[in-house]
This record gives structure tokens, sequence and C-alpha cells, in this order.
């Protein structure tokens, strides 16, 4: 399959899903929203067609059924209910499964046989199936027979493996394996021959058709087993060496069907990415594509050229040693190139609705999954974002979010006890501030205990009571970045407004940001995150030190003075600004920098106020420089004092400090 149609095929599934969930959730709070209807209706008929020319069968038989309840709510034959927008949501969690294996592996190994008996069945008996058990059963029933009847395309279809199979012990397995013998003059004689090898290997638990149908050759093409056995791999292992078997895939149906003795076998395994708790498990994958708008690209084809007749103008001046016209030309470049930067900075500016959009659904399924009511609004989604930034940030939102549900909002009866709505508000509102982009995430819960958080503070050794005496309220809020600190009595993953806060801080920093937290105990809290519009250009300082050179933002400095200043306070150097002391950081022993340094000599950069109050001692002072920071990654990734790496003109690289951890 030509790569570029199936990563076109890929992207627009994507936004389909994410338009599909959330046009899900609107026609969910309220049932009458027609345009909401139309839209659902819509985009699952489109991802039906798209799967279905793309080859992805069984995808494609999941949004026909989707489409097929839809229709039935569109038309007023089907009540809209909580257990029948799960039953919608999970379908939509399955198609979104095998799109990402389809973009991993070019082919789902995923299966849609239960989740489409489901629909299938609550479209025939009603809503009342959904949410019940009743939904498998009454597929089966539908069908006549605990033996599957012909499919649509003429197939055999999936038995039900909830209702039509043997109460089996808890700790056997089900595997599903579909049979070909291939073209035979004797299909029977070879189909019988073929299932005496596998049952040399194998109990079949149940056949599709029945065994006889299968030993006298009546089934198109394939007949489909259903064995007991560990995995599919060792399923597949064992077919590759059974004679008369031409072709077969095997698929994992649940992890164990058990029984007491005439007792109903166990509901069906989360679906693809429930966690053991119920809870939806949703991640935002890395932004791999952009949409370029037409006059960038005429702009950006413009410059090209205007850069190709610079170089060839620099040539021939360097070539007739004519220095003048080579000057010229140099800044023609420099003007060239800037404006080629920006362009390419602006092309690489992404909506905050390429993450966000996802956010909705995390939160409902959070709110149901702990029966709370929440009603969750996004403000300024068109905001645009770095590609970069916007991926790294996804993670540390969709955290917040899940703290604001579970901690911050209470259950609807303790609100009503408190006089408030038993629903609740959160609100996630993003603005820009000239080359910042401000984004809240802000909710109408409990609010920080500030006691409770000053007595934990203490039980940690993160501060000292007098400290925190001295702290007001927003002080004591920022440290529940301490890492590990916590308020919750059980850590869990959603648990605790102090559980993973300080992964947010570090990797927010790392993108040359800052978060703060503000909070009315009893009224709600906001966590806003401060962010650079794009991955900008830094004018750093270089400084030497040792063998060593490291840049420090311009942006942080406040002064460069010679050491003569530095004076001992208790045993430490410090120098006076102000009436302010500054502490002195060696950079060598910070980061045990090898070869001669200059000790007592060299120079201090001050560092301003506002970021930290220290004085950083180097051996000597270079050039100023515009580089591309880019954050520290994998076992670097945190280290305290650097924020990230630079490579130069000359193709050194060089560690660009962070004046806040060092």
């Amino acid at each position: 399959m030509d790569d570029q149609y199936l990563d076109a095929f890929i992207r627009e599934s994507e936004e389909a899903i994410t338009e599909l969930n959330n046009s899900l959730l609107d026609l969910e709070s309220d049932p009458s929203d027609r345009a909401a209807m139309d839209s659902i209706f819509r985009t699952a008929h489109t991802l039906k067609g798209n799967f279905g020319a793309m080859g992805f069968t069984d995808a494609a038989n999941l949004a026909h059924a989707m489409e097929d309840l839809l229709d039935a709510m569109r038309q007023g034959e089907m009540d809209v209910t909580p257990d029948v927008m799960d039953l919608v949501f999970a379908g939509v969690d399955r198609i979104e499964v095998i799109v990402n294996e389809i973009e991993a592996e070019g082919e789902s190994q995923t299966t849609t046989d239960e989740t489409v008996g489901e629909l299938r069945a609550v479209l025939e008996s009603g809503a009342a199936a959904a949410g019940t058990g009743a939904a498998a059963g009454a597929g089966a029933a539908a069908a006549g027979s605990a033996v599957a009847a012909a499919s649509e395309d003429g197939q055999t279809a999936d038995i039900d493996v909830e209702t039509d199979l043997d109460p089996v012990d808890a700790e056997e397995r089900v595997v599903r394996a579909t049979i070909g013998v291939g073209e035979s003059d004797m299909l029977g004689v070879d189909s019988m021959l073929a299932l005496e090898g596998i049952e040399d290997a194998f109990e079949i638990l149940e056949f599709s058709p029945d065994r006889a149908a299968i030993e006298d050759g009546e089934f198109e093409e394939r007949f489909t087993l259903y064995l007991d056995a560990p995995d599919a791999a060792t399923v597949d292992a064992e077919l590759a060496s059974v004679g008369k078997v031409d072709s077969f895939e095997a698929t994992d149906v649940t992890e164990a069907l058990s029984a007491d003795e005439g007792g109903d076998a166990d509901p069906p395994s989360p679906a693809p990415g429930a966690t053991e708790g119920g809870e939806e498990e949703h991640s935002v994958d890395e932004i791999k594509s952009v949409r370029v708008d037409v006059d960038q690209l005429d702009d950006l084809h413009g410059l090209v050229e205007q850069l190709v007749t610079s170089r060839i103008k620099l040539r021939r001046s360097v070539e007739q040693n004519d220095l003048d016209s080579a000057g010229e030309t140099l800044n023609e470049l420099d003007k060239i190139t800037a404006n080629l930067q920006n362009t390419v900075m602006d092309m690489r500016l992404i909506p905050l609705k390429k993450v966000v959009g996802k956010f909705p659904r995390l939160v409902r399924d959070l709110a149901r999954n702990l029966e709370k009511d929440v009603d969750f609004e996004i403000e300024g989604e068109d905001i645009e974002l770095d590609r970069t930034i916007l991926t790294e940030i996804s993670d540390p939102l969709m955290h917040i979010l899940r703290n604001a549900v579970d901690h911050g909002i209470e259950a609807p009866a303790m609100r009503e006890g408190k006089g408030k709505s038993p629903t609740g508000h959160i609100t996630l509102r993003a603005s820009r501030e000239r080359d910042h982009v401000i984004i809240e995430v802000d909710d109408d819960g409990a609010g920080l205990d500030v006691e409770g958080i000053r007595q934990k503070a203490v039980e940690k050794g993160v501060r000292s009571p007098e400290e925190l005496d001295a702290m007001d309220d927003s002080a004591v809020y920022d440290l529940v970045f301490h890492p590990g600190f916590s308020t919750a009595e059980e850590v869990t993953d959603t648990s605790g407004r102090g559980v993973g806060m300080d992964v947010v801080h570090d990797t927010v920093t790392q993108l040359d940001g800052s978060v703060n937290v503000e909070s009315t105990e009893g009224e709600g809290t906001t966590v806003s995150l401060r962010l650079p519009v794009t991955m900008a250009i830094v004018k750093v300082l270089f400084v030497e030190v040792g063998d060593e050179e490291y840049g420090i933002p311009i942006k942080n400095v406040d002064e460069i003075t010679a050491t003569g200043a530095v004076k001992q306070v208790n045993g430490k150097e410090v120098i006076k600004h102000n009436d302010d002391i500054y502490p002195v950081v060696h950079l060598d022993d910070a980061f045990e920098v090898p070869g001669e340094t200059a000790n007592g000599d060299g120079m201090l950069v001050r560092i301003r106020e506002s970021e930290r109050q220290i004085a950083l001692h180097c051996d000597s002072v270079n050039s100023q420089e515009e580089v591309v920071v880019k954050p520290l990654e994998g076992i670097l990734s945190g280290t305290a004092g650097l924020s990230g790496t630079a490579v130069l003109g000359d193709g050194n690289i060089v560690h660009i400090l962070d004046v806040v951890t060092l």
C-alpha cells in the first residue's frame, strides 16, 4: 500500500475520531442536539467508507454497526442513554486502537466481532439491553442457535464466546483460529485431516460451522475453531506444522472464561485502553503532521529563490576578491535567513485544539468512573503553539485535568451539602500574551488545603516550620511541585493534587516556561502554565570554565562584573548589590569541570533577581549568539542546572544553563 495514501488515511482517521468523540459528548449532554447527531452520523459514515476503501474490513464492519445504531438514534428509534453512549464510545476506542496499529504495523490484529455483536444486539433489543450484560445474549438469541449464522459477506460469522461456549476452567484461555485448506477436489477429507491434526495439539471448544459441515466441505473458503490454548502465538506455531492447513489466522478471544456450576461466564475483559479500575487510559501521540497555508508555501519558495540568488552573488564576489560586494551580499543573506527562520517557525505553529480536542472525552470518562457530574469547557483552542511544545505539554495538561476531576471536584452530594451546584465546572482557557501563551485549568472544586500542605511539607522535610511560617499561601501552594509531594492519603494515578506535579513543573521548565498554582479553599483551584509560542531562537552569553564552554540565556543575565567585589560571609562567597546579598556559585564545582580554572580570578555573571538571586563564577566571558536550544532527552532529561543543548556554527555542542535548578 502506498505510504503516502496510508499516512493521509491515518491523519484523516485521527481527526475524524476526535470529531466523533466530541460530537458524541455534545449529544450525550443534549440528546436533542440535531447538529451533533448529524455530525456524528456523517463522521461514522466517512470512517466506514474510508476503512472499506483501504481494505480494513473489521474496522469497516464496526463503523457500519455504529452507523446503524446512530441512525436509529437519529430517527428517534433508540434512546440516548449513558449505557448506550458507553457502548458507542467503546466502539470509537476500538477504532482508535485499530488506527494506531495500522500506523505502527501497516495492518491491525484487533478483531471487532464482539463489539459489533454488542452494537447489533442493542440495535435489535433496544437501549435497555446496553450495559446489562444482555447485549451479547440478545445477539446470540437473535442468531437462533449457538452456532454462528452466515454473515453479510457470505463468510461464517463468529461465535459469541460469552453465551455460546460451555463454561471452562478459569485458568483456560480461548483462541479463535480461522482455517483455510486451500483449493481441493476433496475439501471435506482435507478438512477432516486438518481437524485431526489440530486436535492432536489443542482441545477444540466450538466449531463454526459445526463439525459435520466442515467434514462435508460445506463452508466457503475458511472455517472457524475456538481452541483451548495459552495464546494466539502458541496456536500460530502449532498450525504452521499441521498438514492440510493451507492458511490460518489466530486471535486471542478473552483473558479467561470461567463460571460456577449453573453460573454465568465472567464479563468480557475491558476494551483496549481501559485500566483495571475501569478508567480509560487516554494519551496524546506525537503530532506528526501540520497543515500549511498555500501563502506560506509561496513565501517559503520566494525566500529560497532569494537565498539561491544571494549564494551565487556571494560566490562571484569571493572569486573576484570583491570584499565590498561580498559584505553587501552577507547583509542581504542575514535578512533573507531571518525571514526564512520566521516563516518556518510560523509553519510549525499548530492550534491548541490539536491536543486539547481529546480532553473532553478524558474528563467525561473519568467523571463517569468516579460518579461525578462535571461540565468541561475549552476556551481559546485556536491559539497556536509550536508543534514540539504542543506535544510536550499534552501529558502535563492531561495530568492537571485528572487531578481537577478526581481531587478537585467534589461528589454531587458533597457539593450540594456545601450549597454548590451538584455539577462541577472545569475550564481550560488559553490566551496569547505577546510571545507567550498562558494556559489555565480552572476548577470550582474543594480547593487546596493550605494547612494540610504545610503539615505534609514538615512531615516530608520539604520545609521547616519556621520557613513555612514566613511563606504566604501562594508560596505554600507551589510546594505541590516538590518531587513526591502529595496530600493524598492513597496515591493513585489520579488521586492527590500533588501526584506527578513535579513532572508537570519539570516539563514546563524544560520548555522555558513556568507554572503556578492559585487556590481558595472550598471554592476551587487554578493551575497556570506560561509557555513560549515557539521553540524560539534564544540569545545566549557564552562563558568559559576550564576546558568547557556554557551558554547562559541573556534574558537571565543582569550584570557582568569582575571578582574583586567578592566577600566572605560565614565561610561562603557572596557579592552585594543594592543591599541584597547574592551567593557565588562556581560553575567548575557545580559541573566538576576538567582542566585548570581561574579559581579566585575570572568573571562574575549576576543573574536577575526575578530568576534567582545568585552570581555565577566563570573563567571568562566570550561572545553572545542566537542559538536553537533543544531540550535534554533520555537519561539526561531533568539534569539539574541544564536546560538543553545548542549546536554552534562550528559543529561544537554547548550546554545551556538552567539558572533556577543550578
